[in-house]
């Protein structure tokens, strides 16, 4: 599409937004001061853009409904055949539908993003497949993943796999599904306030949030740079730590990646958690809304890592409980400015730009009535904010997030890992079609207090299921210091092995 040399009409509009008062001739001499830079960007527009290439073949595939699709987990099924041979071969691979697999349709969860074909493989999809994976689809996910319950999503809840009715945690909600019901044996979702952990601990799965730019987030579409997280959802320790193993590492595209470092993961969970020491994070556990069942069983979960030879011990990190309201600011601006108005992917970073994702996306505001209220809400929130307070506020919540790292941080020198629910809660129900906007809200947000502190201090924190209260899963979250995954898959494979979840 050619840039067109403005109108004297849109320069007047443009002038008033900016706060300048320009005469007819004002506006005339700027545009004609423009000219040479409207040839500049077609330039531009005329070269072709430098893209990776797409490597193996696929179809488009198709939308499974009626009882192959129950849950509401799918949202496109296909094969994509991997290499003939590597680490993940014979496995299968579910997508969450905010990863980019060239040709297969992708909507985000989003209606106004329905339509839109990716052109590229994002970096992880090119790696599992390298690794013989067979990519078998993509997963339903909340609108515009930003929902940590799973009834947000433009074509329709996704059903929690033990117990239709009932959320199956967002916005991984369908890879979570897939994977529990065994449709799948890996999955890859995403992570920004917790949306690997959240569907993990309501579907009882195991779930990995990496540190921050462990794992590239190179062709999937962003948030926010500062809390964008991809990883590993599967029925396993070992699955999680092979699926890391080969996803892990720099593209030399992704600006979120520096001082990486990444192990051999499936070489490094035997050993048990004899001398290990756990801290039982207090305030995770008074969360307003937390269940006694759900702390019980994750209090249990921590006797039996002491049973299993850990030294466990009580640690207090008051500020866990504050952060929350860090989160926010980063979050909201975060999403408003770059995911929203900045077409997906903003500025100001040497990121690999997929062009038509931003093309389509910035389509959103002809449609905005379509828009998921979870949307709506952070959108006209974080406009406001920026309209009338800048961006002062994103800028002290970062200042403060070193004050959060350092406080779980100087814990974590005490122990090796801590510990915490995951979610205070269990899964609730879904809201009913005509559900209040306020009840709606509610069950998008009541269960991200714990998960959403480590997506802005960057620690490397897991889901891994501990038991049923009333039928529906609980979840104990063990979190590392930066990059030392390989001692949470440890500590996770010696609760694993050590007995059947199912029955705790």
């Amino acid at each position: 599409m050619a840039v067109q040399v403005p109108t004297s009409e849109q320069m007047r509009e443009i002038a008033e937004d900016i706060g300048l008062s320009m005469s007819e001739a004002d506006l005339q001499s700027f545009i004609e001061q423009m000219k040479p830079s409207v040839a500049a960007y077609n330039v531009v527009d005329a070269m072709p853009d430098n893209l990776p290439k797409v490597r193996y073949p696929r179809t488009p595939g198709y939308r499974p409904a009626g009882a192959e699709n129950k849950h509401n987990a799918w949202y496109v099924k296909t094969t994509v055949p991997g290499a003939s041979s590597g680490k993940l071969k014979g496995k299968t691979v579910v997508l969450k539908d905010n990863i980019m697999l060239a040709g297969v349709p992708m909507m985000n969860g989003a209606a106004t993003l329905e339509g839109y074909i990716p052109d590229i493989d994002a970096t992880i999809v090119q790696r599992i497949l390298d690794a013989g994976a067979t990519i078998v689809g993509k997963a339903h996910c909340e609108f515009f993943c930003m929902s940590g319950g799973s009834h947000t999503g433009a074509t329709g809840p996704v059903h929690n796999p033990h117990k239709m009715g009932y959320s199956a945690g967002g916005s991984s909600s369908g890879s979570a599904v897939l994977v529990a019901l065994g449709e799948v044996d890996m999955a890859i979702g995403g992570d920004q306030g917790g949306s690997i952990r959240m569907p993990a601990s309501f579907s009882g799965i195991y779930g990995m949030k990496p540190t921050h730019g462990l794992v590239p987030y190179t062709g999937i579409m962003p948030i926010e740079i500062y809390v964008d997280h991809t990883g590993p959802m599967t029925a396993s320790v070992s699955d999680n730590a092979l699926l890391l193993e080969v996803i892990a590492g720099p593209d030399g595209y992704d600006p979120r990646q520096y001082n990486v470092r990444t192990h051999p993961y499936t070489t490094m969970l035997e050993g048990g958690v004899k001398g290990m020491k756990i801290g039982i994070v207090k305030e995770g556990f008074m969360q307003p809304n937390a269940e006694a069942a759900v702390n019980d069983k994750v209090k249990a979960a921590a006797k039996h890592f002491e049973s299993l030879g850990a030294t466990v011990g009580e640690v207090s990190i008051p500020m866990h409980l504050a952060a929350g309201a860090l989160w926010m600011p980063i979050g909201t601006e975060g999403m408003t400015q770059t995911m929203m108005w900045g077409d997906g992917y903003g500025v100001s970073r040497p990121d690999l730009y997929v062009t038509s994702l931003m093309d389509f996306h910035r389509n959103w505001r002809t449609r905005a009535n379509e828009l998921a209220d979870t949307v709506k809400l952070f959108t006209l929130f974080g406009t406001y904010i920026r309209k009338y307070y800048g961006s002062r506020y994103y800028g002290k919540a970062m200042n403060l997030t070193r004050l959060l790292t350092a406080a779980y941080d100087e814990a974590l020198a005490q122990y090796d890992l801590l510990l915490m629910p995951t979610t205070p809660i269990k899964a609730t129900e879904l809201p009913p079609p005509d559900a209040p906007r306020e009840l709606y809200l509610e069950r998008a947000f009541d269960m991200i207090s714990n998960t959403a502190p480590f997506d802005i201090t960057h620690h490397p924190a897991m889901a891994i299921p501990c038991g049923f209260v009333d039928g529906l899963p609980a979840s104990v979250m063990l979190i590392g210091k930066h990059f030392d995954e390989p001692t949470i898959y440890k500590a996770a494979f010696a609760f694993e092995q050590s007995g059947d979840w199912k029955k705790m």
